[in-house]
């Protein structure tokens, strides 16, 4: 058997290929591939080579959100079936290192991550028309939604992680600052944890439009009434808890000035150096957080998808076959129309 898969070499060199594919083995399961979707960390692979300081240093398929049916199941397999649409767990952890036993698998010291260059060699991902995985990785999602909605599996955990770094948002006051696709589906968690009001900012309409959709209570574009978050600094701050998704420092700064003392910052967003008021941040006594990645979460985002209680289909922005994958990497840049781009197959 054959599979086409996206292949990346370097910057801006991605090709589409072909390959054989073996029959899955012990514990494992064939999958025919459905939709992936084209994740921040792929586009960094694609427009610049990598981010900070992973780079790609081997050729790598990318791909660490996706979604496919059940083909074939290896010997051992139970708990799943034939054409099952299933979401794929990206994410291998050891088991049995220091944070894993320490029930902290997200700082797996020998984490297998597909689709990521974090190590060498590369952990190969999920874009390609047929996936042999552990049967472990494949979360069913039920018969109601589409691969597309499976395949967002994977950010809607990350997402569901930071909140839950957050702590109780019932009835809180929520900031989050851009409105891309993690920003907008952590206004759908924190929606889904009681929040009673979300505000998103955002640098165009069409990420905030889609902040609406997604449960926010208000929007505010940045690039043209950035003045309109001065009323949130009144008395040292009015959120309780912001969600810092966009890693632009003045984004971080709005965050410091907007939350109100001992309230609580969790950094989504990823970048290098950036400067921080540290005065505000003391003076007000915050709590800044970190969270990245998932652990238990992804189950709970399969089935969160699975019976739309939270409904992702207004983040899938555009849909692309595999064989067009560089159109695809190409309007995945494109921030001003592209939200969630994916990639099908067959």
């Amino acid at each position: 058997m054959q599979t086409r898969f996206a292949r990346l070499y370097g910057q801006r060199d991605l090709k589409v290929e072909e390959a054989s594919v073996a029959a899955p083995g012990e514990g494992q399961v064939l999958l025919k591939m459905a939709a992936g979707g084209i994740c921040g960390s792929d586009l960094h692979y694609y427009q610049d080579g990598g981010f900070g300081p992973v780079r790609v240093r081997e050729p790598i398929i990318p791909g660490h959100e996706a979604a496919g049916y059940v083909e074939a199941l290896g010997s051992g397999v139970s708990g799943l079936t034939v054409g099952q649409l299933v979401a794929v767990n990206p994410s291998q952890p050891c088991g049995h290192c220091r944070f894993c036993r320490e029930g902290l698998p997200i700082h797996c010291l020998d984490m297998q991550f597909m689709g990521s260059a974090m190590r060498l060699p590369h952990a190969q991902g999920m874009f390609r028309d047929w996936l042999v995985v552990p049967a472990m990785q494949c979360v069913p999602v039920g018969e109601t939604v589409t691969a597309g909605e499976a395949a967002c599996a994977e950010p809607l955990a990350v997402c569901l992680h930071a909140v839950a770094r957050a702590g109780d948002l019932e009835d809180k006051r929520v900031l989050v600052t851009g409105a891309g696709p993690i920003g907008v589906l952590t206004i759908a968690a924190a929606r889904h944890a009681g929040a009673a009001e979300i505000v998103a900012t955002d640098l165009t309409d069409a990420a905030l439009e889609r902040a609406t959709a997604m449960g926010a209570s208000q929007t505010i574009n940045v690039a043209t009434d950035a003045g309109a978050l001065s009323a949130f600094e009144q008395d040292k701050g009015q959120f309780d808890v912001a969600f810092e998704c966009s890693a632009a420092a003045p984004a971080i700064r709005t965050a410091i000035a907007t939350v109100r003392p001992r309230g609580l910052i969790v950094q989504v967003g990823v970048t290098g150096d950036v400067t921080v008021p540290l005065n505000a941040l003391v003076g007000k006594e915050l709590h800044w957080i970190g969270t990245q990645r998932f652990d238990q979460e992804f189950a709970r985002a399969a089935d969160l998808i699975g019976r739309r209680e939270i409904d992702v289909r207004p983040i899938i922005s555009h849909s692309f076959p595999v064989t067009d994958a560089v159109k695809a990497f190409e309007q995945a840049g494109d921030r001003a129309t592209a939200c969630k781009v994916q990639l099908t197959f067959f």
